[in-house]
């Protein structure tokens, strides 16, 4: 059956969520314990720091995340990351292979990531068992037909120790969330290309500026410009009203499909925000997760 249209209120709700849990899981990708233990296995170390935060190694980032699916091709994690440029996903992959296996790059990225959790936040933080229990709730049950990030991480064993159950249960919820969109602006008739555009926009940031981080040329960057102003959604680097719409259009999609989760999480949906909010506030305030449209501002000291 068709996916209902997001009402107002599941958007809000299914948007507060994407954007607490964020922090505490994306950091996975800036964790300087993470970076550490790539660079252990032979990958090169941070390239550099934005701000606080220090960058991913490319190779590290795409083997480590993409080791949720197995010692897949760079195609193959090409495809399910989808906004990548696969000209330098396939090349990165290939090497990450050729320096690791599946079970040491997983047990690097959770153990990363459980060790800068657990430097910023302590071994314990006050309602990770309540956190947990809730993530646990909501990420049963959930369809990965479809969805092959989501199904990944579902293959993967919810660690004992309440950090690392905290990290795996929240990537479960945040590939669920990456899949559907996906699959949504893919439906959409849209490519690569036209969708980065388009949401660089949509969150305010200058044209060709986010993008930049997928590897596409400007050749590449020209062309799909084109084709958004023919098809009125771009005028002159920007928005138009059309283009504004209809991306939102696409992110309205995406908060609907989470309505599973958001059900099986009812009020006590408010319990768990209030606790990742708190905890992802801690992560970027401590220079772990960049400031970013998809997560919520930190509260400055």
């Amino acid at each position: 059956m068709p996916t209902a249209p997001a009402t107002d209120d599941l958007r809000d709700r299914a948007r507060l969520l994407a954007r607490v849990v964020e922090p505490v899981v994306g950091q996975v990708y800036f964790a300087p314990e993470c970076h550490e233990r790539y660079e252990a296995l032979g990958f090169s170390a941070s390239p550099g720091r934005f701000g606080e935060v220090a960058l991913p190694d490319g190779p590290a980032y795409f083997t480590s995340r993409g080791s949720a699916m197995g010692e897949v091709p760079g195609e193959v994690v090409a495809a399910a990351f989808a906004v990548f440029n696969p000209a330098a996903v396939v090349p990165a992959v290939a090497h990450g292979w050729n320096l690791t296996d599946v079970a040491t790059i997983a047990a690097a990225r959770l153990g990363g990531a459980v060790a800068q959790l657990e430097r910023i936040l302590g071994p314990q933080p006050d309602g990770i068992g309540r956190a947990v229990d809730l993530l646990r709730r909501a990420t049963d049950g959930l369809e990965p037909a479809g969805r092959p990030l989501f199904a990944g991480v579902l293959s993967q064993p919810v660690p004992e120790e309440p950090l690392g159950a905290l990290f795996r249960l929240g990537d479960r919820i945040r590939e669920y969330r990456g899949d559907c969109h996906t699959a949504v602006w893919v439906g959409e008739g849209f490519d690569a290309v036209e969708i980065g555009l388009l949401t660089e926009l949509s969150w305010g940031m200058p044209s060709r500026s986010y993008i930049r981080t997928r590897a596409w040329s400007d050749a590449d960057l020209d062309a799909a410009e084109a084709r958004l102003e023919a098809a009125g959604l771009m005028a002159d680097h920007q928005l138009t009203a059309a283009g504004r719409e209809r991306r939102e259009a696409i992110e309205l999609a995406t908060d609907a499909r989470m309505a599973p989760v958001l059900d099986a999480l009812g009020d006590d949906l408010d319990d768990l925000c209030t606790l990742l909010r708190a905890w992802s506030e801690q992560v970027m305030q401590a220079g772990g997760y960049p400031e970013s449209p998809l997560a919520l501002a930190p509260r400055r000291r």
